[in-house]
Parts: C-alpha cells; sequence; structure tokens
C-alpha cells in the first residue's frame, strides 16, 4: 500500500512516478531493500509490463520476493542481487520510471551504505535508459556518515543535465532537521517539451 501524506518523501515520488508508468510499462528499483518499491512498481506495470530490482545485498532480495510472492506480484518482477552500478549490463532495454531510494536496508547492517560513485554510475545508465516523457525519483538520506557526500555528487551530476532534454527538481521540507531526506526528480523531456525548448533558444 502507498503510503499517505505529504510527510514521506517516498510518498511524493510514488506520486511523481505514478504519472508516468502505466501498465505494461517498464521500470527499475535501483534498490530493492524491504521490497516496498519493487510492489509498487509491480503493481502500476501489472502482469504484462515488466521490474527489473536491485539489491546488493541478498537478504533485501529475500525480502522482496517474500513480498511479491505474498501479493501475487512476483510474475512481472526480475530481482538481480547485485548492485545498481550494474544497471547498464543487466537492464537491456528502454524504461519508463526508475526508483531510488538511497542509504541503508532499514532493519539492516547500516553500515552498508549506498555510495557516491557507485549511485552516480547507475544514475547515468538509468538517464541513458529511460524513455522520452519517463522519470527518476531519487529519495536520499543524509543523516547517516556519507549521506551528505552522496547527495552533493547527486546534485553536482543532475545540474549539468542539458535543460533542453531534461527537468530536473529538488523538493526538500523546510521546517524539518537538517538531514531530512531529499527529493529529486528526472525528467525526459518528450517531444513537446523538445520543441519548445528548440523554439526557445532558435
Amino acid at each position: 500500500m502507498i503510503s499517505q501524506g505529504l510527510g514521506s518523501a517516498v510518498r511524493l515520488v510514488q506520486i511523481m512516478i505514478t504519472e508516468v508508468l502505466k501498465c505494461g510499462g517498464t521500470a527499475v528499483d535501483a534498490t530493492a531493500g524491504n521490497g516496498n518499491d519493487t510492489l509498487f512498481l509491480a503493481r502500476l506495470v501489472g502482469p504484462g509490463g515488466k521490474v527489473y530490482a536491485f539489491d546488493i545485498q541478498e537478504e533485501a532480495i529475500t525480502y522482496t520476493r517474500k513480498l511479491l510472492e505474498r501479493h501475487g506480484a512476483a510474475r512481472q518482477v526480475t530481482l538481480l542481487n547485485a548492485g545498481h552500478e550494474e544497471l547498464d549490463k543487466l537492464v537491456l532495454e528502454p524504461v519508463d520510471a526508475v526508483i531510488f531510494n538511497l542509504g541503508y536496508l532499514p532493519g539492516g547492517n547500516h553500515a552498508l551504505v549506498t555510495k557516491p560513485d557507485t549511485t552516480v554510475t547507475a544514475l547515468k545508465s538509468a538517464i541513458g535508459l529511460l524513455r522520452r516523457g519517463g522519470r527518476i525519483g531519487m529519495v536520499i538520506y543524509t543523516g547517516h556518515p556519507g549521506g551528505t557526500e552522496e547527495l552533493s555528487a547527486v546534485e553536482q551530476f543532475t545540474s549539468g543535465l542539458d535543460g533542453a532534454r531534461f527537468n530536473v527538481i529538488r523538493i526538500n521540507y523546510l521546517n524539518r532537521v537538517a538531514h531530512a531526506p531529499v527529493i529529486i526528480i528526472i525528467e525526459k523531456a518528450g517531444a513537446l517539451h523538445e520543441s519548445q525548448a528548440a523554439a526557445q533558444n532558435p
């Protein structure tokens, strides 16, 4: 079930993804974790769609598999016990949406966290696979060691994307503690957006 309220960063990303991922689509969960994002994507694409779910921890893959089976959504999901930096080698088709939920596995080993270099590598691959009009949603947590550096690396990379081809927005909570999660949404501009950009920049 989708968590409710704007107080959930995950919920905000899901809202953004719901607009572009439809039945029969293709999506990637770059950080399967406890499986909730994977299940969310699997429900959106339905039995005729496809979801690739990555996690370097076997424990997370097991959690995710059991959750999918419990909800009858395992058929459309390919579970990959691999780091998301392997995305370009294991996903060979265009995708409509990608979710990154960065940090550590909830309830797992907090010393095992996503890293700036591998996250940016995965993000580059995801952008290369994204269809026009597709979106990447990222929830970035900064309260753990390395989290601020990961956010900085993602911001540095995404701020350099061509504005005529990509829309990049950042959402953060103004009335929360400094290390509240940050949301970044990347949208690959569709044909309409690109023609408008061309008209503005002849």
